[in-house]
């Protein structure tokens, strides 16, 4: 069994390794790639029946209605908040996302950015390239026994509160949608009310999807409850966050706010933030390692593979 039509949508070429690419070429009859912005992405949806975004795309109820022959839909990644899941669902098109290809690239880079900010590593590196050698003017503090507080218990909240618990000895503290015990010990210990969480901890690490359900989650309240001093790391879509407080509170410069989705902002809110020195903003690089690269392509690929055969993987829907 073969899709007739796959129209992918913001691709290019080097986002797929070779083998993976001639893997999804035997899937289908045709193959179009058109950029964000092509026209040929209006001119090919009547006859697609495979829809494949990137992070950062979407398929709403208008682009749903105009590929009237859509079966399935893959995301080129976890989040999935920019497709219509309900109206796609009510028309049998099949979702499906990757999920855990990049659970410990992205952990692990929740603490080098928490490092590199604590330890002031990057001023550091360009002092000793000019000949500084000098720690004079140099502060730090310590991850170690800190409040660390968790948003969000998925594989991703999970491995970092192994790694804030076990490799840095901090006192762990986690809110999700639901208790997670098999997670808790004497160093991680569930919260059931989240502004506590929020009003205790001195890091806060949010690791929870985007969708209708969590869009603004953290919200005013939220975000005037974080305690003076603490530093907020955001690993996840800032659609969690309702940015016009998050300016409001990064404007009396008591907290600390880390971004690595930029590209998802618009370019009037990445000007905004960008204004603000504690509001440190990198590119979407927590799944760029070289073995989540390859797990994620290779996982892409066999959720088509797996659809085609009657056992889809991944499905969201």
């Amino acid at each position: 069994m073969k899709f007739q039509k796959i129209l992918m949508i913001g691709y290019e070429k080097d986002n797929i390794i070779e083998k993976e690419w001639e893997r999804i070429e035997t899937l289908c009859d045709e193959l179009i790639i058109a950029s964000n912005d092509s026209d040929e992405i209006e001119a090919n949806l009547s006859g697609a029946d495979c829809l494949l975004l990137k992070l950062g795309a979407g398929a709403d109820k208008n682009m749903i209605d105009k590929a009237p022959n859509l079966k399935y839909i893959g995301m080129f990644g976890t989040g999935y908040g920019r497709i219509d899941t309900d109206y796609a669902t009510s028309k049998g098109i099949t979702i499906c996302n990757i999920a855990g290809y990049s659970t410990e690239g992205v952990s692990e880079l929740v603490f080098a950015l928490i490092l590199e900010h604590v330890r002031d590593i990057s001023r550091a590196k360009i002092e000793a390239s000019q000949g500084n050698y000098s720690e004079t003017g140099f502060s730090g503090t310590e991850i170690s026994n800190k409040k660390f507080g968790i948003i969000g218990m998925g594989n991703i909240g999970s491995r970092v509160s192994q790694i804030a618990s076990n490799g840095f000895n901090a006192n762990v503290v986690y809110w999700s949608r639901t208790k997670k015990p098999n997670v808790e010990n004497d160093k991680v210990v569930y919260q059931k009310d989240l502004k506590t969480l929020i009003q205790e901890c001195d890091f806060i690490s949010l690791h929870l999807p985007f969708t209708a359900d969590t869009e603004k989650f953290i919200n005013e309240e939220l975000i005037n409850a974080i305690r003076s001093g603490a530093i907020i790391i955001n690993t996840s879509p800032m659609e969690l966050v309702d940015i016009g407080a998050l300016k409001k509170r990064l404007q009396k410069n008591d907290i600390t706010f880390i971004l690595d989705h930029s590209d998802e902002l618009t370019k009037e809110q990445a000007e905004q933030l960008a204004q603000y020195k504690n509001c440190i903003m990198y590119p979407p690089i927590g799944y760029i390692t070289n073995e989540a690269t390859l797990k994620k392509q290779s996982m892409f690929v066999d959720n088509l593979q797996n659809f085609l055969n009657g056992n889809p993987t991944n499905k969201v829907n």
